[in-house]
């Protein structure tokens, strides 16, 4: 760590050596971490009941951008909802037309019953005010549903899937409660609301955003075998033989082979923290959590909780006893607030050190001068976001905490490589380089490009996240691996995505009716338009 020439005493010193030597992740470290996901991702592909639960979705099969189609889509978010209507125009790309609704406090933690009438009448309005689609005309196969609109519900969620287009909720999180809710099947409860108001719409597939997030990355580049979540929440859903889920050795879907994607719920792993790089800020933050001892791998890397942490060591810092080492010891009544300080505060940060967006680059000048204005950016952005006194924030201060907001949101960066590592290596992609191992012989999809897909406002954001999280994926899986990966941002996953599983569900429902085995084809699946799906979402991730 660089240190600034205005900090003097030996205090400070030991005090940001420490903080340092804890939050600095080295190559080892990470390894071990790796094979830990690796365990975890066994474990949950074995059985039910894991933290890391290694969800089954039912979705065969993978897009490559030729399919086409138009289709409805219902997008749940914190306040809003939107309904919009995706057309896959068959060449990678797609159009999106929409509509957005409030969700008030009231339906989020009233009867369930009353948010999902309103989630039906929301596809009701746009249906109504769409009259150039004539969307009771069409169907899906020639039988007792052939009046129906088909609909594909993408749910964030935790749930517990037992079919394409059926899931039980386990529990609310972001703020919503509604009652009676916990333990009923969510396609059911939706498809209840638009028969009790004779809304002729029927669910057909549930799907979470991580996969839709895999789903249209496949289809706008041609191809994906992983999609991540890397944003306020984090999460990934991934390809896998479906031989390797052993837990549904007792279902259908194992006989007809091929694959399946997986959600595997990566926020919560290792919430044991035994592999987990935990320091006394991240053991504060889980105390005083809503979910204590839970979703521990997201509470390291995620940017709902890389304010809270840096927050955490600013107070530290401010309340170092005999002598303060931050802002003379005085504080503001924002950042004294739990969750007071946002990750977006120290994105700006970061941006004003390495003159990016609306920061340009000093004025010519000596590196100290360069470095002094800098400083002075960051100072104001101190002044301004947290609410704290000008007179306070020293340069020393504004050094001090430029480099605790690298140094947690790097850390964040690195662990995040290694769930990328993790599923590179179990699916045969990859081997861990530690091990001495630097041949691709042998590897899958040997030479070939592979598709990631992500989204989250860390990933696209955040300065040099990507970049380090690049850097840290080549120390785990080797640069001829690392170079090969296709690391790109998932557009739209949500409404993409979600037209594309109902695709791949009216393709196994077709397949159910001529007791056909399902295989998924990419030019059988072709649907001229307009062929219609609403589909709801959380943006929340």
């Amino acid at each position: 760590m660089s240190h600034t020439t205005a900090l003097h005493g030996s205090a400070k010193e030991d005090v940001l050596e420490s903080l340092y030597s804890q939050f600095t992740i080295d190559d080892q470290r990470l390894f071990k971490i790796t094979q830990t996901f690796l365990s975890e991702i066994s474990d949950g592909l074995s059985s039910y009941g894991r933290p890391m639960a290694m969800i089954p979705t039912f979705v065969n099969g993978v897009p490559d951008g030729s399919e086409t189609g138009t289709f409805l889509a219902l997008d749940l978010g914190g306040t809003n909802l939107r309904v919009c209507e995706v057309t896959l125009l068959g060449d990678k790309t797609f159009s999106l037309r929409q509509q957005k609704y409030k969700v008030s406090e009231a339906l989020k933690t009233g009867e369930v019953t009353t948010l999902f009438d309103y989630l039906a009448d929301s596809v009701d309005a746009f249906l109504t005010d769409t009259p150039s689609q004539d969307y009771d005309s069409h169907a899906s196969h020639a039988d007792e549903d052939s009046s129906y609109v088909p609909l594909a519900l993408t749910f964030s969620f935790p749930v517990e899937q037992s079919a394409l287009d059926s899931g039980v909720l386990l529990t609310w999180t972001k703020g919503f409660s509604a009652k009676n809710a916990i333990g009923k099947d969510v396609v059911k409860l939706l498809q209840d609301a638009f028969d009790r108001k004779h809304i002729h719409v029927k669910c057909v597939a549930l799907v979470n955003d991580t996969v839709g997030a895999l789903l249209s990355r496949a289809y706008t580049s041609g191809g994906c075998i992983l999609g991540a979540i890397f944003g306020t929440g984090t999460n990934g859903a991934y390809v896998e033989d479906v031989a390797k889920i052993t837990k549904l050795s007792q279902n259908p879907t194992v006989a007809a082979g091929g694959e399946m994607i997986v959600n595997t719920e990566w926020g919560a792993f290792n919430n044991s923290r035994s592999a987990l790089p935990t320091t006394p800020y991240d053991n504060k933050l889980d105390r005083e959590s809503i979910n204590p001892r839970f979703q521990a791998f997201e509470k390291f890397i995620s940017g709902m909780y890389l304010g809270e942490i840096t927050r955490n060591v600013i107070l530290s810092l401010i309340d170092a006893a005999p002598q303060p080492l931050l802002f003379g010891g005085r504080s503001s009544v924002l950042l004294n607030k739990q969750w007071g300080l946002d990750t977006a505060v120290l994105s700006e940060i970061e941006e004003a050190w390495e003159c990016l967006g609306r920061f340009s680059p000093p004025e010519q000048g000596s590196p100290e001068a360069q470095k002094g204005e800098k400083l002075r950016r960051i100072q104001g952005i101190l002044a301004h976001r947290l609410e704290l006194s000008p007179p306070d924030i020293s340069l020393a201060d504004a050094d001090i905490v430029r480099q605790v907001c690298n140094l947690i949101a790097s850390r964040a960066a690195r662990m995040s490589a290694t769930a990328v590592a993790a599923i590179l290596v179990h699916t045969g992609r990859a081997r861990l380089w530690d091990r001495g191992e630097q041949s691709s012989v042998g590897l899958k999809d040997q030479g070939k490009s592979i598709g990631v897909g992500v989204d989250g406002s860390l990933v696209e954001f955040y300065p040099n996240f990507q970049t380090k999280l690049r850097a840290s994926l080549r120390a785990l899986v080797g640069p001829e691996v690392e170079s090969r990966v296709d690391l790109g941002m998932a557009k739209d996953g949500s409404g993409a995505g979600a037209a594309l599983c109902a695709l791949v569900a009216q393709k196994q429902s077709q397949a159910n009716h001529t007791n056909g085995a399902y295989e998924y084809d990419h030019q059988d699946i072709k649907v001229p338009p307009p062929i219609e799906v609403a589909y709801i979402s959380s943006l929340s991730r």
